[in-house]
């Protein structure tokens, strides 16, 4: 195959393995972004409304990681393509939804759909994309995931303005439906990687090597690294807006355009961060651990700075796009980092479990947060942004010392 072929293989596969992850990122606040309207339309409590939330992460998690066994077992398209059907079902539930029950039903659907994205994504990605662009992959798809973050609240907000919230989510089931027409179409470039012979391998062999990986502490230190950085992340999606209004006394647009900001430079810092991992993998390194670190550790000191509040308030936009760059930046390289920890032919199972670690956190740091910022210390939100953040450093180095351990006892 030439290079030019190649490149354009790789670039269709991470496009459309992209496209995937934007929609299931998308899924994840069509629900919060409506809550103005389902509030009054079914009489709901905050703690109600929040409930869909965490049951939509709760399932998620769970599933995510029995996802990775499925997706060893029978492939990523097959999984990729259900995950899809799921989520268009899911918003066609939640518009037709008359009771409270109905908008659970549906935001567990949504759960199950999302599920699958995370170890079928990432095993696609790895058997079909070449080494030398994998890092750029990785950070392409971060970068969709985060478009998908800030077109949901646009999207559906604008809809149920001009139209109502059952049409907004009608609409939103378009999305996936479509998605899924075009992944089929092009399902010759997501075709799964060959299995190799297990002709002399027993049942109860099969069943030992499948859940050996879970024996691995890299393994696990990847599950406390993806968890404590999506409780830093669940404390800025959820209250990182207001707490920049009590703290700077900044105009609600303001403190939204700081989070608009967190993310838009959140995606940049993913497309520099893919380059960055291309280096850090050359000449056989695998030094990805320390460039998470470094830029966590930038960032955790910019979240500290942030909730200091001892600069001017017209600073928090800087500030928090400061932070979301540097926390983009780590995301190829973390990325890469589980791929090396990764045993072979484990790719889904071991994204599978790691990756419940990000539902896991995202489902508790709004609770946890929420507490702080009801104590009316919006100064210790911040404070424990930057906590989290600097303690899965402490998980990243961990991972990226045991791999680099045990490449050299195989050297």
């Amino acid at each position: 195959m030439s290079r030019d072929t190649n490149l354009r293989t790789d670039a269709r596969v991470i496009g459309l393995v992209g496209l995937a992850h934007g929609t299931s990122h998308f899924y994840h606040l069509i629900l919060a972004a409506l809550f103005p309207w389902l509030k009054p339309a079914f009489g709901l409590s905050y703690a109600e409304l929040g409930l869909l939330l965490t049951a939509f992460f709760v399932v998620s998690g769970v599933g995510q990681a029995l996802a990775g066994f499925v997706v060893d077992r029978v492939g990523a398209r097959r999984v990729l393509f259900f995950g899809m059907t799921m989520l268009g079902v899911s918003a066609l539930v939640l518009s037709a939804a008359g009771s409270y029950a109905a908008l659970m039903a549906g935001a567990l659907l949504a759960g199950i759909g999302n599920s699958i994205f995370h170890p079928a994504d990432y095993t696609l990605l790895n058997q079909r994309v070449s080494r030398a662009r994998l890092a750029h992959g990785f950070s392409v798809h971060g970068i969709s995931g985060n478009i998908g973050w800030a077109a949901a609240p646009l999207f559906m907000t604008t809809v149920a303005t001009l139209s109502s919230w059952r049409m907004a989510l009608a609409y939103a089931a378009i999305l996936p439906f479509a998605v899924l027409g075009i992944l089929f179409l092009n399902r010759a470039h997501l075709r799964p990687e060959p299995k190799p012979a297990a002709a002399s391998i027993d049942a109860a062999g099969e069943a030992a090597g499948t859940l050996s990986f879970l024996r691995l502490r890299a393994v696990w230190m990847c599950f406390a690294f993806f968890f404590l950085t999506a409780v830093s992340l669940g404390g800025i999606q959820a209250f990182a807006s207001i707490g920049l209004i009590q703290l700077y006394g900044v105009s609600r647009e303001l403190a939204t355009g700081a989070y608009t900001a967190y993310m838009l430079a959140s995606a940049v810092g993913m497309l520099l961060g893919g380059f960055v991992g291309v280096r850090a993998t050359g000449a056989g390194r695998q030094d990805h651990d320390r460039t998470v670190a470094i830029a966590f550790a930038v960032a955790a000191a910019l979240a500290l700075l942030l909730g200091a509040a001892v600069l001017p308030g017209w600073l928090a936009l800087p500030l928090m796009a400061l932070i979301g760059f540097f926390s983009g930046v780590a995301g190829p390289s973390r990325d890469l980092m589980i791929r090396a920890a990764a045993p072979q032919n484990a790719t889904g199972r071991v994204y599978g479990v790691v990756y419940s670690g990000l539902d896991s956190g995202l489902s508790v740091g709004p609770a946890m947060f929420g507490l702080v910022m009801d104590a009316g210390h919006p100064g210790w939100l911040f404070a424990g942004i930057a906590l989290f953040q600097a303690l899965a450093i402490v998980t990243a180095v961990g991972v990226g010392g045991g791999t680099r351990g045990a490449r050299l006892q195989n050297a």
